[in-house]
């Protein structure tokens, strides 16, 4: 019973963490201020769960990718949040549109670094597969180790890994 609580959590942790860097920023007419992981870039430190350290990183690997200078990326990503900041929260339940705030940042972007937004949209696409891989790979990673200690079997982990894969749980976008 405990080894099935524990992969559930488990599981919800990395696909909670998924979730929160993969939502990526809303359109104009949507509230929100997010990077092209989710978060804001800045204000909140490591574990604020809106921004610091992994939005600098963000906004690092998406100058790299649009090959332009990290300062230029930061600066257009900080003006998006500004005009797209939050006035009033959500009704529970009610997400934005994610193909919308995909869109609206992509163009955003473009016009401020004055880059094709294929291109802007094609490296927002690189960078959300490689953090779904990389959060893929920790999470087979902790749930070999919880089978290998005995906490879990191994059908047990793939449960685990098959709900999160098909978002029964977790919340990440599948």
């Amino acid at each position: 019973m405990s080894a099935t609580a524990l992969a559930l959590g488990a599981g919800i942790g990395v696909a909670g963490m998924a979730s929160a860097t993969t939502t990526p920023a809303p359109s104009p007419s949507v509230s929100s201020s997010a990077t092209p992981d989710g978060s804001t870039g800045g204000g909140m430190g490591k574990h604020g769960g809106r921004g610091g350290e992994r939005g600098v990183a963000q906004a690092s690997a998406l100058a790299e990718k649009l090959g332009v200078e990290e300062a230029r990326v930061t600066e257009a990503l900080q003006a998006f949040r500004e005009a797209n900041k939050p006035s009033t929260p959500p009704a529970d339940g009610e997400k934005p549109d994610a193909a919308a705030r995909d869109a609206a940042l992509a163009t955003s972007l473009a016009e401020a670094l004055g880059i094709e937004e294929s291109k802007v949209t094609a490296a927002l696409e690189e960078l959300r597969s490689e953090k779904q891989a990389e959060r893929a790979a920790a999470l087979k990673s902790r749930l070999d180790q919880a089978v290998a200690d005995g906490k879990l079997t191994q059908a047990e982990a793939d449960a685990v890994t098959k709900a999160v894969e098909s978002g029964v749980i977790g919340g990440g976008r599948h």
